[in-house]
């Protein structure tokens, strides 16, 4: 072989061994790659950011009851709708027809609207919802304010509810009467004596977070946005920590049209769900 051979020899052999040692760097699974725990110390050593690792969704494993108020249809029964349920040791109606903008369009809409936007916005979170009614039909009435306050109590038979939020809106006449409140349920021995504690830093949550979601509290009704009451079904039968929001005032022109749009809505489901966050993550 001449010397020119030879060298063309050496030199086709080290690029073959080149050539394989690198294929066995790509394929060895005892081997050093970029994903492993070596390369990760090695590339913060020298001062590589890597990407965080994506943090467990906050809400896994929580579950929260939702009450979109009323029922389209409760207007077409008005007999079972006035049946009286006992609301937490007297009687009341078993729900109302909800009330409507001027312009005619529906509480029971509305707070399906803002429910069903909240469902898809906490369940990306992780928690699993349970809504009270299952639809919005014009041809359906109910279910009654006990068996709303009742679903996600322990024994209840659905999964147990870390928190209930009753959603509403307002029907009131009068000038400047604008604005959310939040309703927590006052102190009724037998009732609301396990939840009243909680609830009332359940509705210092909503409130906040209404507030930071640019919604101004109630210019007609509450304390700072905080309403007390011990008349209402919804409350007073939960063994779970529970809240009703008023949202606004329908009967305002300038209220109703904002919650008649999809983006109104919208805005009020990321509100609340802030403050459901906020409250089950303390």
């Amino acid at each position: 072989m001449t010397l020119a051979g030879a060298r063309s020899s050496m030199t086709g052999l080290l690029v073959g061994l080149l050539l394989l040692a690198g294929c066995a760097t790509d394929t060895d699974p005892g081997g050093t790659s970029p994903a492993s725990p070596s390369a990760t110390s090695s590339a913060s050593a020298r001062g590589v950011e890597l990407s965080p690792a994506v943090p467990a969704r906050p809400l896994t494993g929580m579950v929260v009851v939702l009450d979109p108020g009323h029922q389209l249809g409760n207007g077409h029964h008005g007999g079972e709708i006035n049946d009286p349920v006992d609301a937490g040791g007297f009687e009341k109606a078993c729900n109302t027809t909800g009330t409507a903008t001027d312009a005619g369009f529906p509480e029971a809409t509305f707070t399906w609207e803002v429910a069903t936007r909240m469902r898809s916005m906490l369940r990306r979170l992780g928690a699993r919802v349970v809504m009270t009614r299952d639809g919005n039909s014009d041809e359906e009435w109910g279910p009654c304010v006990d068996v709303r306050g009742s679903i996600g109590n322990p024994g209840e038979g659905r999964p147990v509810g870390d928190v209930r939020i009753s959603i509403h809106a307002d029907g009131v006449r009068g000038d400047a009467a604008t604005g959310f409140h939040v309703i927590r349920p006052g102190g009724l021995d037998g009732w609301t004596d396990d939840i009243e504690a909680d609830s009332a830093v359940l509705a210092d949550d909503v409130r906040d977070a209404l507030v930071a979601g640019g919604w101004h509290p109630s210019t007609y009704r509450g304390v700072d946005g905080v309403d007390v009451r011990t008349d209402l079904g919804t409350l007073n039968r939960s063994d779970i920590p529970a809240v009703m929001v008023e949202l606004g005032n329908m009967r305002d022109a300038g209220e109703g049209a904002v919650m008649a749009t999809s983006a109104g809505q919208g805005r009020y489901a990321r509100a609340l769900v802030a403050g459901v966050r906020a409250w089950l993550t303390r």
